[in-house]
């Protein structure tokens, strides 16, 4: 179909918060951002009002992130009643994410019926991690089974990080070998090396890794066993605290997930969360190194690598042992170097555009110009 000129809506629904954005050849015209849960109710009304004067033949497409896509979509993929049927199936694997998702798409197919939906995974920019990175030491009976195997996430945020990190070092994509790290109210991180992602921090779902604003990150599984046992906790409970009341929420006391309003604070529970925090960013990048055959740059994403220059410098003081530096820059207005130049590892701070991201992969899956 003849895409040129036209504007995609985007529609990113997570697990708390709802970014609508209407993009036409990579400028964005409009944009809503809702800090609450997308209500399934009243989707179908929100996306009308975003669009009430926007007449339908102006629109190319929807652009929906899709956290998790497991087996059923591994790429940009155009939605029909299949394809929701077979996502459905993987919707526990991010019981966050992936419903109101889906409820998102429903209520632009009645919306705008006849209007191509397309399906953009997270999981996509992942999808050739090489076997060593994706497989885990599990029963194969039980791999083979349940399709158990990491997964990666926030691939639209790390596609488009990438691209602007080969622009800002004026070298190709596949020249480059490069860690990135998104650290937002999710957080991970992600080991690239000639535009392919050869390890990451997720895994089968998006609790893995590093702590986040409330998600525990990775412990201990014989803990988890344990504090199933003896009717020390349910099912429910366990999986409500750690998706709900761990992380910097959990290490703080309760105070906040929120690096901002740990760093004003100042009390010790605050300064020990964005402590552990740190820590286990720097570690996992560390870790992630290791997948390469040099460190050509750092590269910060998310909206705390982004705009939260005290965590960005705490990072980077756990990693002097593979020549980063301490930024010298704090404010960020437009994306490019926090580090001095001439260091042996560049660091980069890169504004997350995920909606681009969206528009340029819904396009493509329609043969637009990405």
């Amino acid at each position: 179909m003849g895409t040129t000129g036209l504007a995609v809506l985007t529609v990113n629904a997570g697990s708390s918060s709802l970014q609508l954005h209407l993009v036409r050849d990579g400028e964005v015209l409009r944009t809503e951002h809702s800090e609450r849960s997308p209500d399934p109710g009243s989707a179908e009304r929100t996306i009308g009002d975003f669009l009430a004067d926007v007449p339908d033949g102006d629109l190319a497409a929807v652009g929906h992130r899709l956290v998790h896509g497991g087996e059923a979509v591994r790429k940009p993929t155009v939605v029909d009643d299949d394809v929701l049927d077979a996502v459905r199936e993987y919707a526990d694997l991010a019981p966050l994410h992936v419903p109101p998702a889906l409820a998102l798409v429903e209520a632009a197919r009645r919306r705008l019926p006849g209007l191509p939906q397309v399906l953009c995974p997270d999981t996509a920019f992942h999808a050739a991690l090489p076997d060593r990175a994706a497989t885990y030491a599990l029963p194969a009976q039980w791999r083979s089974r349940y399709g158990l195997r990491r997964y990666g996430f926030h691939g639209l945020s790390y596609a488009w990080a990438l691209g602007r990190a080969a622009e800002l070092l004026d070298r190709p994509v596949r020249a480059l070998q490069v860690v990135l790290t998104h650290l937002g109210g999710g957080s991970s991180v992600c080991a690239v090396r000639e535009g392919r992602s050869v390890d990451t921090s997720m895994g089968f779902t998006p609790l893995e890794g590093v702590p986040m604003s409330t998600r525990s990150g990775s412990v201990d599984p014989g803990m988890l066993l344990w504090l199933l046992s003896g009717s020390r906790l349910t099912l429910d409970e366990l999986r409500d605290g750690l998706e709900h009341r761990s992380g910097l929420l959990g290490l703080s006391d309760g105070e906040s997930g929120d690096t901002r309003e740990l760093v004003a604070s100042g009390d010790p529970a605050s300064a020990l969360a964005l402590e552990v925090f740190a820590y286990r960013v720097s570690r996992e990048i560390a870790a992630a190194a290791t997948s390469l055959d040099r460190l050509d740059a750092l590269v910060f994403t998310g909206e705390i690598g982004w705009d939260q220059p005290e965590v960005r410098e705490a990072v980077c003081r756990g990693l002097a042992l593979l020549g980063v530096e301490p930024p010298v820059r704090t404010d960020l207005d437009v994306d490019g170097m926090v580090s001095a130049p001439g260091v042996p590892v560049p660091v980069l701070g890169i504004r997350p555009r995920e909606e681009l991201q969206l528009a340029r992969d819904t396009l493509g899956v329609l043969g637009g110009h990405p």
